[in-house]
This record gives C-alpha cells, sequence and structure tokens, in this order.
C-alpha cells in the first residue's frame, strides 16, 4: 500500500435513504464516479478508509441494520471508522490511524458534499494534511435557503469547489486524484 495517501469514503451508506430530504435521482452518477474512485485507489495500492456516521437512534443508529455501505457501491475498506460529528477527524481514531500509516494527504469524496465531506476538508487543511477534494464522488441533496429559494446538487457542489478550493483542497476529478498520487509515489 502506499503509506502516503489514502481515500476517505465518507457516510456513504444506506441510512441516507431514510431521511426525507434524500433523492435517488443523482445517486447513480455519484456511485459511478465513487466506485470509479474506489477501483482506482485498490487498483494503485492507495488504503481506502470506510467511515460511517452513527447516532444513537433513528437510521444511523448501529441498531438500525442501516450503517452500511450504500448500495450498489462494491468496497473492501482497508480501515473503517465510525464518527458522531461532521468532521471524521474528530473523536473517530481516523487522525491517529493516518498518522500511524505516514499518510500526509487525503482524497475526500462521500455523502453530503458541503456537510461531512466540506467539514472533514477543512480540517485535515487545518491539520496539515494535502487534501484532494473529489466533487464528482460527493453526493447531496436539494436544500432550501431561508428565502425559500431551493438549491440543487449542482449548485450546492459548484459552491462547496468555490469555498475550498487553493484554500482547503484542490479540486480533483477521480481521474486527477489518482493520478496525483501515482506522480506522488513515483517521485
Amino acid at each position: 500500500m502506499s503509506a502516503q495517501a489514502a481515500l476517505l469514503v465518507i457516510d456513504a451508506q444506506e441510512s441516507f435513504r431514510h431521511r426525507s430530504y434524500f433523492r435517488e435521482d443523482g445517486v447513480p452518477t455519484y456511485v459511478a464516479r465513487q466506485q470509479a474512485l474506489i477501483d482506482g485507489a485498490k487498483t494503485a495500492s492507495i488504503p481506502i478508509v470506510q467511515i460511517f456516521h452513527v447516532d444513537e437512534t433513528g437510521p444511523f443508529s448501529e441498531a438500525s441494520g442501516l450503517v452500511t455501505p450504500l448500495k450498489p457501491l462494491r468496497i473492501e475498506p482497508d480501515a473503517v471508522f465510525k464518527k458522531s460529528r461532521h468532521s471524521a477527524l474528530v473523536g473517530s481514531g481516523l487522525d491517529v490511524w493516518l498518522t500511524e500509516n505516514g499518510i500526509r494527504r487525503i482524497i475526500v469524496s462521500g455523502i453530503r458534499t458541503e456537510q461531512c465531506c466540506e467539514t472533514t476538508t477543512r480540517h485535515a487543511s487545518d491539520l496539515g494534511y494535502t487534501v484532494d477534494y473529489v466533487g464528482e464522488a460527493t453526493l447531496t441533496f436539494p436544500m432550501t435557503d431561508a428565502t425559500g429559494r431551493e438549491w440543487s446538487p449542482a449548485e450546492i457542489r459548484t459552491r462547496t469547489e468555490l469555498v475550498l478550493a487553493n484554500r482547503f483542497a484542490r479540486i480533483a476529478s477521480v481521474e486527477d486524484a489518482l493520478a496525483a498520487t501515482a506522480r506522488q509515489t513515483a517521485a
């Protein structure tokens, strides 16, 4: 395994299908890009880290039986962590694992674009990690602001990438993130 980078697959779990805001229409495109990133990481020997959000009650509780990978994703993670906060780096042990494995670069993907993926990206950057944010391998759902305007997932992704770009992360496609790891390994 490459010890310099790791792929984070954040909250890509069945729990979301049981939330009122969940929309199935964006799932096929997301799954295709997320799977391409997972498969590419596996081929490149990049450690794959699966992170699940857990709560005490509801569809995110372990007792619900829904804290499982979002179907039809196929993932064989090298490590699994559970979190109860927005950032995957708070209280999960992930930061310790990354340090112990010599990982200083992370590739962020998963669900929700503007929530746990963005928060983890900002937190990781503040901790000194180099971050590739792969927006095309994230998923979110429409949101309505205080004025009543509904923001589409595409608009939310654009806004998220805008505020992260060159300040907290490099915005990368699946192919760019994997190629950067190949270049880093070859150097």
